[in-house]
């Protein structure tokens, strides 16, 4: 019997791509500064300068509506074309009921949809995209909605504190031939690494501190890419911009750095320092940073990275469309740039961090 060798690439059987993209974050901020005041008395050289915070009539539903009609105004399609909605998340606003069917419902998408949560830690967002990629690549249908979006938690006082923020990404996948990027592969590596958990009807997740790096993320995040450079005959100099996940600072550079990239390859998707860890929206909200400023023609490397663990990678290529489409909704700087400053106690609310029963 002649055995047959499967490529580890995920290819759909015709070609798709991003038909719209859309981001959102929230207005209000946290300084690390503020964060560093209460639980240590000191803030010297805090590699966070602030996190993006959900006000108080926000959640996971709400953010993704609204990233979601950014990427409906840049595809400009009928909503009624939409055959899946798929929110990935790891703070859907209830236990038992889909946040999906409520962003159908809001974008005139129903009743002729698929809609389901997805949830794997951090990379919640980017396995919807891998589905949703598949599902308009097998010609089941014509477009499919996949959402990232977090109001991520963190224990008080813990270091998560520091970066676990809100926000997220939208991503519709369409026909290439009417797409912003083409997909040109993905790729998943997947182990059973106990990094970061939470179990039932706890309120915060628990990590396992250093052992989140090596075996975990920098593990997941380098095999994935480089499993993909290698399959696609690639280097990292073919690419224009690369987009790694981001709970901190430095691990993306790093692992960037390992890969063989160039600070001016990864600086664009980079915004951990800015608005913090978006968790399930981390790596797509970077990947829209990139696409508000990608030319015709640039390559684009993302990988994501879920604790428990996991890592999905994404080649794509942009094409001619984005240059009349990034303009028709408010660009991912945008959201940045707006900006409210609130204190602790502030932020203690907004969060329900005070629980008085």
């Amino acid at each position: 019997m002649t055995e047959v060798k499967d490529s580890v690439l995920l290819r759909p059987n015709r070609p798709v791509g991003i038909a719209g993209y859309g981001a959102y974050v929230p207005i209000y901020r946290l300084p690390a500064r503020e964060v560093a005041r209460v639980w240590s008395g000191r803030d010297a050289e805090l590699p966070i300068k602030e996190k993006a915070v959900a006000g108080l009539d926000e959640d996971t539903a709400s953010m993704s509506i609204e990233a979601a009609r950014n990427a409906l105004a840049r595809a400009q399609i009928d909503p009624k074309r939409i055959r899946a909605v798929w929110v990935g998340s790891e703070s859907h606003p209830y236990a038992v009921k889909p946040t999906s069917t409520i962003v159908a419902e809001a974008l005139d998408i129903v009743p002729l949809t698929q809609a389901a949560d997805w949830e794997f830690a951090c990379k919640a967002g980017t396995e919807a995209m891998q589905a949703a990629i598949a599902f308009v690549g097998s010609g089941m249908a014509p477009y499919a909605l996949s959402i990232g979006m977090d109001t991520a938690q963190g224990r008080p006082g813990d270091a998560l504190e520091y970066t676990a923020a809100a926000g997220g990404a939208a991503i519709l996948i369409g026909p290439a031939e009417e797409s912003l990027a083409v997909v040109e592969a993905s790729v998943s590596y997947v182990t059973d690494t106990p990094d970061f958990w939470r179990r039932a009807h706890a309120h915060y997740p628990s990590h396992g501190q250093r052992f989140t790096g090596e075996p975990a993320y920098f593990h997941h995040v380098t095999n994935a890419a480089q499993i993909m450079l290698e399959e696609l005959g690639r280097k990292p100099a073919d690419y224009r911009y690369v987009v790694l996940h981001q709970p901190n600072v430095k691990f993306p550079q790093r692992a960037a750095k390992l890969l063989g990239f160039k600070p001016e390859q990864y600086q664009a998707g980079l915004l951990v320092g800015r608005i913090g860890n978006t968790y399930a929206g981390s790596s797509l909200v970077g990947m829209t940073a990139v696409l508000d400023e990608a030319r015709p023609g640039d390559r684009v490397l993302v990988v994501s990275f879920g604790s428990g663990a996991g890592s999905d990678a994404f080649s794509l290529e942009v094409t001619e469309r984005i240059e009349a489409a990034r303009n028709r909704a408010p660009q991912t700087l945008d959201y940045i740039a707006r900006r409210v400053e609130i204190d602790y106690a502030t932020y203690a609310r907004m969060r329900g961090k005070l629980l008085m029963k």
